[in-house]
């Protein structure tokens, strides 16, 4: 028998199922993998089986590969003849066990394994044949009308057909070859092609030159923080030395002034001891009975002096080095006031920091053009206030003066009505808002803003940036700044977003597009879109569904 004509199967390891690796013959036959049959035997104790007949063998069979059966296998890779599997291209002139497809013809219709296709070959009959890649789609070459094969292209319709359909349904219309129509759509396809690689060359290079930014933006900074940490460094040791040296002038002020007390008090204390003795002179001669003696000893008693201290110290209240504390809290002060002041300026220094990216898009003017990037907006309800009740599909928010919730999300805001989207927003956006009632915010913020406190309002802190709408006016507030806004007062208002650009913009939104406010500025983290509602009944703001 021919090795071209045997079957695969006859080559398969009955426990893997696959083509024999390392064939090795049992005792009793049958040949398995050489894995395969080892692992298989581990698995019994002592008793040693073939898988197919189960005859037993004792002592367990030493194996050795078979040379033949692996050169027969080898052989069988080689000439293709496996069976096609699930993802494969099946012989359509295999009977039985189909075997993998190597070519397709497009005339024949068919596909062939490398046996089937030899006429195709060798036969000069078939020699203009056209054979492609297996595919699996080649009935969609035939035409569903007339079931012919498909070799002319309508461009009146856009659609392949057959030469019959060319005179028939599609008569009078526009038709070529198919070969002509793939010729001028090639040329169509190799420019785009030749745009795309161009394209993709370029972008590379942006890719590379943005890779090298951003190893030159991290080696600065790296550096920067270094050198920073040094001067911080020699300023903590300065006022370190300044400090050593005000305790040590302390001090040493405090040694001499003790110093002095303590030899005015020895030189009292010396006083004392004399005036005590002269008392006790003075008291045993006021005893004396003898007044002869008493006259006679009276005269040698030298007169009392003068004293050289006051009668009286003047004790001050315990303020001695009190001034000191005062002029060092006066230069801490006046350092914390020095700080504040460069620490703006250093800031605006680091926020100057810009790479030059590629120049964004003009901005859009009209409102067409703002549709281009509408976005759809829905709210957090694990972030509404618990007084908000969401709606429409979460895109309503409306002030309720019963509480709506009694969740205790940790991302709820306790202090103000407000309320988050769930979407964070990057890139160009746009949407509206429709609202209702005397006081409503439009917003963006960090997710991080604070939810409770004083400035947890949106725009009360620099997380955030508020449209304030008022039945008179509107207002913008970033970092309780307020800027007072001369501008028509629309229930309807349109905000745009360029996070990269930097750029957050208000429109006012009637027949026409005013604009109420624009903000330039540098974004450091996604933005998610905010609504801060007034406590009245039926304030609402509605977010809108543009088309």
């Amino acid at each position: 028998m021919a090795t071209n004509d045997l079957d695969q199967k006859i080559f398969s390891c009955s426990i893997c199922l696959d083509l024999l690796k390392d064939p090795a013959t049992i005792p009793c036959g049958h040949s398995y993998c050489m894995k395969c049959i080892q692992g298989f035997w581990d698995e019994e104790e002592k008793i040693h089986s073939c898988p197919q007949c189960r005859k037993t063998f004792t002592p367990r069979p030493v194996l050795e590969k078979s040379t033949m059966l692996e050169a027969l296998v080898e052989h069988l890779k080689k000439t293709g003849l496996q069976a096609a599997g699930p993802e494969d291209v099946s012989c359509d002139f295999c009977f039985g066990r189909k075997r993998k497809t190597i070519k397709s013809c497009l005339i024949c219709l068919a596909s062939y394994c490398e046996k089937h296709l030899q006429p195709h070959l060798d036969e000069a009959a078939f020699k203009k044949h056209k054979l492609v890649e297996p595919s699996k789609n080649l009935q969609e070459n035939i035409c569903s009308i007339h079931d012919e094969v498909m070799k002319m292209f309508c461009r009146t319709d856009h659609k392949c057909i057959c030469y019959l359909c060319s005179v028939d349904e599609h008569r009078g219309h526009d038709t070529v070859s198919a070969a002509a129509e793939r010729t001028e759509r090639q040329r169509d396809l190799e420019e785009s092609q030749q745009q795309i690689q161009q394209r993709i060359q370029d972008r590379e290079k942006e890719v590379k030159l943005l890779q090298q930014e951003v190893e030159a933006i991290n080696h600065s900074a790296d550096q920067t923080v270094k050198d920073s940490e040094e001067i911080f460094t020699q300023m903590i040791h300065l006022i370190q030395k300044r400090s050593f040296d005000v305790k040590q002038q302390i001090r040493s002020q405090q040694q001499t002034e003790v110093s002095r007390v303590k030899d005015l008090q020895e030189e009292l204390e010396e006083e004392i001891t004399e005036l005590k003795r002269r008392d006790a002179d003075l008291k045993q001669l006021s005893f004396t009975e003898d007044h002869i003696q008493f006259l006679l000893n009276y005269p040698s008693l030298p007169p009392l002096s003068e004293s050289t201290h006051s009668s009286s110290i003047n004790v001050r209240p315990l303020r001695y080095f009190e001034d000191v504390t005062a002029a060092v809290s006066e230069l801490t002060d006046k350092l914390q006031e020095i700080l504040r002041e460069q620490w703006t300026n250093i800031s605006l220094t680091v926020t100057r920091v810009d790479v030059l990216l590629p120049e964004a898009e003009p901005e859009p003017k009209s409102r067409a053009d703002f549709f281009k990037y509408s976005c759809q907006i829905t709210l957090d309800p694990n972030t509404a206030h618990r007084r908000l009740l969401l709606s429409e599909e979460n895109r309503k928010v409306t002030f309720m003066e019963k509480l709506q919730s009694d969740s205790d999300h940790s991302d709820k805001f306790t202090d103000y009505l407000q309320v988050l989207s769930k979407e964070s927003l990057t890139g160009r956006c746009y949407w509206e808002v429709e609202l209702k009632g005397k006081y409503v915010d439009v917003a963006v913020a960090y997710k991080n803003i604070s939810r409770s406190g004083k400035e947890s309002g949106f725009g009360l802190n620099e997380k955030s940036w508020s449209l304030d709408s008022s039945p008179e006016s509107f207002s913008f507030f970033h970092n309780s700044i307020k800027t007072s806004i001369s501008a028509p007062v629309s229930s309807r208002v349109g905000v745009y977003l360029d996070h990269r650009a930097g750029v957050l913009s208000f429109y006012s939104v009637s027949k026409s597009m005013t604009l109420i406010h624009k903000v330039q500025t540098k974004f450091s983290q996604k933005l998610h879109v905010g609504v801060l509602l007034d406590y009245a009944v039926g304030t609402s703001a509605e977010f809108c569904k543009l088309k």
